[in-house]
């Protein structure tokens, strides 16, 4: 006896069974957002949509809304670390994104385990202010974001304020030079957080290009931008784990936070900045042979 699903089958014969299916794994490794705009439950909101099966390690707990953060509590590093081990030796994630740090400790047990396991298709955001202007990366931590963090990233996806702090400079091509110094190889600069209201202009480079793109798209009369960046960065590790090139993973992303806005741009939710609407169009879950290529 045999059931056919796409091109697998399964056998129930001499308790045989053959080709498994599977879906696309995604971790992310952030904060969590007691509103559900941000952090980790924008990034699994984000990836689900998408399509992915998302997975999570938490760095800290945070109370907010949309109003802004009220308070921070780092989770354990040794918890930290035991979350990203059991995703790893039972699920490998194809792509992981890193959001919220929080503290260096919990940064160096991050780097750490991704010094030991080398992911691939390592997306970093990385989160130092809120939108509404706390910190949520202590100053500590940022050398080991910068030391080991960045280095190892596929790409990283800081907004401007972020470029700005981590490099020194406000032009957005010293920015990018800075960066290749710190050994970075794929660098997107959010422009979301510009006062533009015709275009919001991100800036792609990408490795071995010596001419940095430009990716527009229709600036969204809004005030619902609550975990945009969060958003932005999975969609990008989402599509890497679908098989995208990086080029074309960052334009398909950038086109999903656009869309995501505009459909929540005429929802209240909250009173301050509500969150994007994560599921304007949502994918079932795809899975696909992994005895073959993807």
């Amino acid at each position: 006896m045999h059931h056919r699903f796409g091109d697998s089958i399964c056998l129930y014969a001499n308790n045989i069974i053959c080709t498994m299916r599977t879906y696309f794994p995604v971790l992310t490794i952030a904060g969590s957002d007691s509103s559900g705009g941000a952090g980790i439950q924008a990034d699994i909101k984000t990836m689900s949509a998408i399509g992915c099966y998302a997975m999570s390690a938490i760095t800290s707990i945070t109370a907010q809304n949309t109003t802004g953060v009220h308070s921070i509590m780092p989770v354990s590093p040794a918890i930290v670390a035991d979350q990203i081990d059991m995703v790893m030796t039972d699920i490998p994630p194809l792509a992981t994104k890193i959001g919220m740090l929080c503290n260096a400790e919990v940064a160096s047990a991050v780097a750490e385990r991704l010094e030991h396991y080398g992911p691939a298709n390592l997306v970093v955001d990385p989160v130092m202010i809120s939108t509404s202007g706390s910190v949520l990366l202590e100053k500590e931590a940022v050398e080991t974001l910068v030391r080991r963090i960045l280095p190892i990233a596929t790409i990283i996806t800081p907004n401007q304020m972020e470029a700005k702090a981590l490099t020194g400079e406000t032009d957005v091509t010293k920015q990018i030079a800075k960066f290749r110094e710190m050994g970075c190889r794929n660098i997107l600069i959010k422009g979301g957080d510009t006062d533009r209201t015709d275009f919001k202009i991100d800036v792609l480079a990408i490795e071995g290009n010596d001419e940095a793109i430009e990716l527009r798209a229709d600036a969204i009369d809004t005030r619902n931008t609550h975990g945009t960046g969060c958003t932005l960065s999975s969609a990008i590790a989402s599509y890497l784990a679908l098989g995208y090139g990086l080029p074309d993973a960052v334009k398909m992303a950038k086109l999903y936070v656009t869309h995501a806005l505009k459909e929540g741009s005429w929802i209240t939710t909250g009173k301050g900045h509500g969150p994007v609407n994560h599921f304007f169009s949502p994918r079932r879950l795809k899975n696909f042979n992994p005895n073959r290529k993807i």
